[in-house]
């Protein structure tokens, strides 16, 4: 892989990782942590570590927006860049934050590029583990400089492992998912970090994952990872996901096939 930006910004993501977020994995206190929203928490490292990714992709890109979490927090307005023209950065500084601030793992570092409203590239890196992913639209995908494949034979349904985060769900929802979840050969409850289950994805330790809430810079990522791997990313009506679309309900699946499967057993009741 020689793509002179996918080796930035993946440097860019493990100094902020080695220089911000791990040296506070563990040691924060009180005063570290705070509540943004109900059962939202930020940290200390989620502030500094954007704002440090933030400055060096703006200098990277001159003339580029940056939509970060945070950022957003403070000002909501900011997601109106996500269907406009030029380059805009999605960041996620921590993400997984609700684990880190608790001394749990898994957490990641997460940024999506787009341009003229289109994902154009994006990394997740689990600093932990050291794993990296990075792709580019149309050109593929590299976990830790290898190509990555999702697609391949179709398991049987009840051959197939993968998430449904259901914290958000709608009850009625919930129940159909928790109902057809014998269908499946391992439903897993979910580790609390999107792009951990996206790195799960491309590692094969499961084949689908199924959220309800879609904040854009949990999910641009590592649906286009996924997407560039071979797998998909849609809503649960079948349409396609974009990150400025702001609805609810996505699941992504390592080939269409398996989309349909997983579909049918978890949300056709």
């Amino acid at each position: 892989m020689a793509d002179r930006l996918l080796e930035e910004v993946g440097a860019l993501l493990r100094e902020a990782a080695s220089d911000v977020v791990v040296p506070m994995f563990r040691r924060l206190d009180d005063a570290d942590i705070s509540e943004k929203a109900p059962g939202e928490v930020v940290t200390v490292a989620d502030r500094r570590a954007e704002e440090l990714i933030s400055a060096r992709l703006r200098r990277l890109r001159p003339g580029s927006v940056v939509v970060g979490e945070e950022a957003v927090a403070g000002d909501p307005d900011l997601l109106r860049h996500l269907r406009g023209d030029g380059d805009v950065w999605l960041v996620d500084p921590v993400d997984g934050t609700s684990n880190f601030a608790a001394g749990r793992r898994p957490f990641a570092l997460m940024v999506a590029l787009l341009t003229g409203g289109e994902p154009a590239a994006s990394w997740v890196y689990d600093p932990l583990d050291g794993i990296m992913a990075v792709c580019r639209a149309g050109v593929g995908t590299w976990l830790d400089g290898t190509p990555a494949r999702t697609s391949g034979p179709a398991p049987a349904v009840d051959a197939l492992r993968g998430t449904a985060t259901t914290r958000f769900l709608p009850p009625a929802v919930r129940r159909t998912v928790a109902a057809g979840g014998g269908r499946i050969g391992e439903l897993l409850p979910g580790q609390h970090c999107a792009g951990r289950e996206y790195l799960d994805m491309l590692t094969g330790a499961q084949q689908f994952v199924l959220f309800w809430r879609t904040l854009p810079w949990d999910h641009a990522p590592g649906t286009l990872l996924v997407r560039e791997a071979g797998g998909v990313a849609r809503r649960f009506d079948g349409t396609d996901y974009h990150p400025a679309d702001g609805d609810h309900g996505l699941l992504v699946a390592s080939s269409p096939e398996i989309w349909d499967e997983v579909r049918a057993a978890l949300l056709d009741g």
